[in-house]
């Protein structure tokens, strides 16, 4: 799925998810999952697999508090943008990815200088790596606190009034998350052992990576399966949605097609609004309007790309 929204980066839909960063919070996961192979018990602990503080603290632990992190500045940015009316410049690009980057890697450095007999230790007696419950208790605890700003920001994403609009989307991904924990809470309390125990492991491990995927699917699949299935109607429906969606102010938008929300622009209010009476008596959107290139002003987009595509049609992307 993602491979094809990459090849159909261009369909405005599509762009509008930020199709970077929900394809790096993608890699996050399949860099969490190769951390869960040994941490759950699904190879032998020898020769490389040895190093237990590198697979379970820097490829387990940080790669899954990566995930979490980055769906909640994901949230943040909806916010931020929407309900906050602030744009989601550069400046707030830099201090996002420090808040998902710099907590996270501060956790697992405190723990790496602690000694392996309290954090995270190769089992003398079985070959698995053997994690200690106060680990285990900081680690969930830490979770528990990433998805509370889900929690907070999944019940402001409701208020927004546009094609932006992620609440129920965003409350799904809470509802999955919050599932994953608590399987993962019960599994590491109750089963201490479960790396030696064959049922418990292969739950865990079958759990986050569903659970992963599913939370990718439900931030890119609607516009993917329209792009696939229903390209042109859909995106009239979502181009006349936004031109509806009541604001007025002016919104905030990246530069790139592809690129990160670094860079942004603002739209034009006075043509975005006159868009609203170039609508087709069918309650589409009239191609001819977003074919003559005069529907809006030129100079209000200089040297942006984003908005030049072969349609001319207003397109805006947030993370």
């Amino acid at each position: 799925m993602i491979i094809y929204a990459w090849v159909n980066r261009n369909y405005r839909p599509i762009r509008a998810k930020n199709l970077l960063w929900t394809t790096s919070i993608h890699l996050v996961s399949v860099i969490w999952f190769l951390g869960n192979i040994v941490a759950n018990g699904h190879v032998r602990i020898v020769g490389a697999f040895a190093h237990c503080k590198f697979w379970i603290l820097w490829l387990r632990i940080f790669f899954c508090f990566l995930f979490a992190s980055m769906i909640v500045v994901r949230f943040y940015a909806l916010d931020s943008v929407f309900n906050q009316n602030r744009p989601f410049s550069k400046r707030a690009n830099l201090i996002a990815a420090a808040c998902v980057v710099f907590p996270n890697v501060i956790f697992c450095l405190v723990v790496q200088l602690v000694s392996a007999e309290k954090t995270v230790s190769q089992s003398t007696n079985f070959a698995v790596c053997d994690v200690s419950m106060r680990l285990r208790i900081a680690a969930i605890v830490y979770q528990w606190m990433v998805w509370l700003g889900a929690v907070i920001l999944t019940f402001r994403l409701r208020n927004i009034q546009s094609s932006f609009n992620e609440f129920y989307e965003s409350l799904a991904i809470f509802i999955i998350a919050t599932l994953m924990v608590i399987e993962t809470s019960i599994t590491n309390f109750v089963f201490k052992y479960y790396p030696l125990m064959k049922k418990p492991r292969m739950e865990k491990t079958l759990v986050d990576i569903f659970a992963t995927n599913i939370i990718i699917w439900l931030i890119m699949a609607q516009p993917v399966y329209n792009c696939l299935f229903n390209r042109r109607k859909y995106e009239n429906e979502w181009l006349e949605k936004l031109t509806k969606d009541g604001h007025k102010k002016e919104y905030n938008v990246s530069s790139g097609q592809t690129g990160p929300s670094t860079a942004y622009t603002k739209m034009n209010n006075s043509h975005f609004l006159e868009s609203q009476q170039n609508l087709s008596s069918s309650g589409g959107i009239d191609p001819a309007y977003y074919d003559n290139g005069n529907h809006y002003d030129a100079t209000a987009f200089a040297g942006d790309t984003t908005l030049h595509s072969h349609d001319n049609g207003e397109g805006r992307r947030v993370i």
